[in-house]
């Protein structure tokens, strides 16, 4: 990513012209610096234009993830704390579009963070993840869930 190491450069340097070297002042440089290098976006290739669209990405799936959490997490607290506990537990086989490394664990780790569920194994081929949840009384709609949240914003991400 040379987009990311000419705005990594130039807030080095706007740190030693202001002689201020605090976290406050390297994320006014860093914005800056990326303000001038989105101006200047048709100088770089295509593989470092894309550092300019993950910008604007990563809040979006951050707060993506932080929305899935809090849901899980009451729908979890509610079956905890209900008289009858609803739960319906099981593993089911979810079939992979994610292919790289970066891109499964990443998937793997958000499905783990998701209270009530748990990724268990990849296969061996890398085209099935198992995973283990609280509430699996449909498991094409577990599958479907995890594939239209959590998966497509991992590719989002990534890709």
């Amino acid at each position: 990513m040379r987009a990311f190491t000419y705005n990594l450069l130039l807030t080095i340097f706007w740190l030693a012209v202001t002689e201020v070297f605090t976290l406050g002042n390297f994320l006014v440089g860093f914005a800056l610096s990326f303000l001038i290098l989105l101006l200047a976006r048709p100088l770089f290739d295509e593989a470092s234009r894309r550092y300019f669209t993950l910008f604007w990405k990563l809040p979006r799936f951050a707060l993506l993830m932080l929305w899935e959490i809090v849901l899980s997490s009451l729908r979890v607290a509610q079956a905890v704390f209900s008289p009858r506990m609803k739960i319906q537990p099981g593993i089911i086989a979810y079939p992979l579009e994610v292919k790289s490394d970066l891109e499964i664990t990443l998937l793997a780790n958000l499905i783990t963070l998701t209270p009530g569920t748990l990724s268990l194994d990849v296969s061996h081929d890398r085209k099935v993840l198992y995973v283990h949840g609280m509430f699996v009384d449909d498991p094409q709609a577990v599958a479907r869930s995890i594939h239209e949240s959590l998966e497509k914003a991992v590719l989002e991400v990534t890709r």
